[in-house]
């Protein structure tokens, strides 16, 4: 009898560099196209409906969101996979840098604007915090320097063989603030509550908290503020939609509603994997494996027991993720001057923020609240005078016992209640639509481990650099993409993790 559960379903062929991608996130997506370039036979293999990973949208009563990342850094990252097929990145999308970057409120009702234009910024700063006008302007020549240090050595280095650790300047690694926190450093710098807390935000772009996590982290605002930030027309769902156009023309293959359910070895090589079995049974053969599920996830519960070893499980298992967020989209007929493009409002006590959320693993009672309005730079993202709010709250990971549901609608009146007070008059009654993304909500979509937004937390002082590398060593034909991996969490980094795995691949091929 023919059992349509055990149906042998690839459509791969018999070209030498059969590959499958598990995931159709930026990570995925890059890989495809790396792969593609190469005149691999790639089929991409995505549980959801559309591509994009945690890069999403929603369209609803005229309203447009972001639902994941909502700032593009470094560019020519993600430029080069386009130039690897042979195209310019600068014809697919179009950027633009909002001005000011960020608007921040302090809670005493402080206002202050970032900028990258180095006047302007230095001009801002002396306005709230004169004390800090020259330290801010050195300490921005310092974290470049300590990006200079650390992005090739660590970065652009795929760190996983000798040849790769030959290249690190070790006489550098002892003076990238390894050994004290993102915290420490900022106190020790900065006079004012305003700028210190204005620096420690930045942690939390991978998920960290900068109370724990190690100084070096304090490259992260070099990123934005000395590179530069960006927004995408039409949204930075455009960024996976030119991603996925890309990928069908050099002639990968995509199968929606495929949930990799294992991966299966080889019968007569126990160093390669074979197959991948789908949630629905079928199977699907291929000579090269590319996982952009969580890391955690692929080495955890996709692979045999036997596959990896058990305390390799086990470190992946013990590891803290990062932390996820609590998103609210409105829908707004209305619109507020205070608001621009990018907006944080500041809680009054900073740290408590983070004990909550990763030492009392639960929602902070006073949170740093983030909203995205692209219809600041983009009216058609919303009705004419309304707005389409992207609202984010840090979250702890999923850790059991939380009633997502119950918190949703108590948690969502709260910040509702606390925008009102700081500003944003009638907001309530001016929504219009209304979603909820809770941190249960993000795992049962991405399957991201616990939840969580980046992967793993940087907290730890070494776990920067303890992500899983971008191949599985006890496997010859397993790879690994994403922010859980190496170098980390962010839309250029997520592509830099795709173009290790394929530099891994391109080794592996040579022998």
């Amino acid at each position: 009898m023919h059992d349509s559960k055990r149906q042998i379903t690839s459509n791969l062929g018999h070209h030498p560099n059969r590959c499958i991608v598990i995931g159709a996130g930026i990570g995925g997506l890059a890989s495809a196209c790396l792969l593609a370039s190469k005149g691999c036979e790639v089929q991409v293999l995505e549980k959801n409906e559309t591509p994009g990973g945690k890069m999403q949208q929603v369209r609803a009563s005229g309203f447009r969101f972001d639902t994941g990342p909502s700032l593009m850094t470094m560019p020519e990252i993600l430029g080069r996979v386009f130039e690897a097929a042979g195209e310019d990145i600068e014809n697919h999308l179009e950027l633009s840098e909002p001005i000011p970057v960020c608007r921040y409120v302090y809670s005493d009702g402080t206002r202050f604007d970032s900028f990258t234009d180095r006047e302007s910024a230095a001009a801002e700063v002396g306005r709230i915090a004169p004390e800090d006008r020259e330290a801010y302007l050195t300490f921005l020549d310092d974290i470049e320097s300590l990006y200079e240090k650390t992005a090739g050595a660590f970065l652009f280095n795929p760190l996983f063989g000798l040849r790769d650790l030959k290249a690190l300047r070790w006489k550098d690694a002892l003076s990238i603030d390894a050994f004290t926190t993102v915290s420490r450093r900022i106190d020790n710098t900065f006079k004012s509550s305003y700028m210190r807390m204005f620096f420690k935000r930045f942690t939390t772009y991978n998920g960290s908290d900068p109370y724990q996590a190690p100084g070096t982290l304090n490259v992260i605002p070099h990123v934005e503020l000395n590179l530069g930030g960006y927004y995408v027309k039409g949204g930075l769902y455009a960024v996976a939609n030119a991603l996925h156009k890309l990928a069908v023309s050099l002639g990968v293959k995509f199968r929606f509603g495929a949930e990799v359910a294992a991966l299966e070895m080889a019968d007569s090589n126990k160093k390669r994997l074979a197959r991948a079995r789908l949630a629905d049974g079928s199977i699907v053969d291929a000579d090269w494996f590319f996982s952009n599920s969580d890391a955690t996830e692929t080495l955890t519960k996709l692979l045999p027991e036997d596959a990896v070893p058990a305390w390799k499980r086990t470190l992946q298992d013990r590891l803290e993720p990062s932390c996820s967020g609590f998103v609210l989209l409105l829908g707004c007929d209305h619109s507020w001057d205070q608001l621009c493009h990018h907006n944080i409002f500041f809680p009054n006590n900073y740290q408590k923020e983070f004990d909550d959320i990763f030492r009392e693993k639960q929602l902070p009672s006073d949170p740093t609240i983030y909203i995205a309005n692209t219809s600041y730079s983009d009216p058609s993202d919303a009705p004419t005078g309304g707005s389409n709010l992207f609202i984010l709250v840090n979250a702890p990971y999923l850790s059991g016992g939380q009633d997502w549901k119950q918190a949703a609608a108590v948690y969502t009146d709260n910040i509702l209640n606390t925008l009102e007070q700081r500003g944003l008059e009638g907001l309530r009654g001016s929504v219009r639509f209304k979603k909820v993304i809770t941190p249960a909500d993000l795992y049962e979509a991405t399957r991201s481990n616990r939840g969580s937004i980046y992967g793993t937390s940087s907290n730890g002082r070494f776990s920067a650099f303890l992500r899983p590398r971008n191949r599985v060593r006890s496997l010859d034909n397993l790879f690994l993409t994403g922010g859980s991996t190496h170098p980390g969490g962010g839309i250029p980094l997520v592509v830099q993790s795709a173009l290790h795995a394929v530099e891994l691949f391109d080794r592996s091929l040579k022998g």
